[in-house]
């Protein structure tokens, strides 16, 4: 089998974020698979517009496009994606939406996993609520996540954590999410989609 494509869509653009710890985690995971390689789409570092153009038309300024083409031809080569999101206010960060709303072909009939995080929830809210948005895009979310309780006290700077139960979950949603890339990837190949 190829090597599959996954995109870490880094979800908060908060200052003093704990994201980039989590998404660290979720690569380290993925880099000890012989099957995956990925590619962390920090939403800080390549921020996308927030005024849309008219509906069908592409984007009128060159910023703009020059913004968009540091991360749309990646979401498009992605085989699969890992959504790493916080919980704001019950649900997902507003620069998560926007990432996701400029983007349509690039999610079809593609598997999502999420990696959450929060207090009392572990961001299972913010989980539930982008399983909504997705399926309007024609994606596939794994039913398999991980949701990280009161996480700041688990992880070190590096992404590395000694909770074998959180590792475990890990493992099995990305057994999950290969499962998914790999069918969906020989169906689109087979027969493109049509949304």
């Amino acid at each position: 089998m190829n090597e599959m494509k996954i995109a870490i869509l880094v979800g908060s653009t908060r200052d003093g974020r704990f994201a980039p710890s989590v998404a660290a985690w979720t690569a380290n995971l993925i880099a000890e698979r012989g099957d995956m390689r990925a590619d962390v789409i920090d939403l800080v570092e390549t921020p996308l517009p927030t005024v849309f153009p008219v509906l069908g038309q592409p984007p009128a300024s060159a910023a703009d496009r020059e913004l968009l083409a540091a991360v749309s031809p990646r979401m498009a080569e992605a085989d699969a994606f890992v959504i790493v999101t916080p919980e704001y206010n019950h649900s997902f960060p507003a620069a998560l939406k926007n990432a996701i709303d400029w983007h349509g072909t690039e999610w079809h009939a593609k598997p999502v996993a999420f990696v959450s995080y929060g207090a009392f929830s572990g961001g299972l809210r913010a989980i539930e609520q982008l399983r909504q948005v997705l399926a309007e895009l024609h994606a596939v979310t794994v039913r398999d996540a991980v949701s990280l309780q009161h996480p700041w006290a688990q992880f070190d700077g590096d992404g590395r954590t000694a909770d074998p139960a959180v590792e475990a979950a890990g493992k099995l949603m990305l057994d999950r999410l290969a499962w998914w890339a790999h069918a969906l990837r020989t169906a689109r190949a087979a027969t493109p989609y049509a949304a």
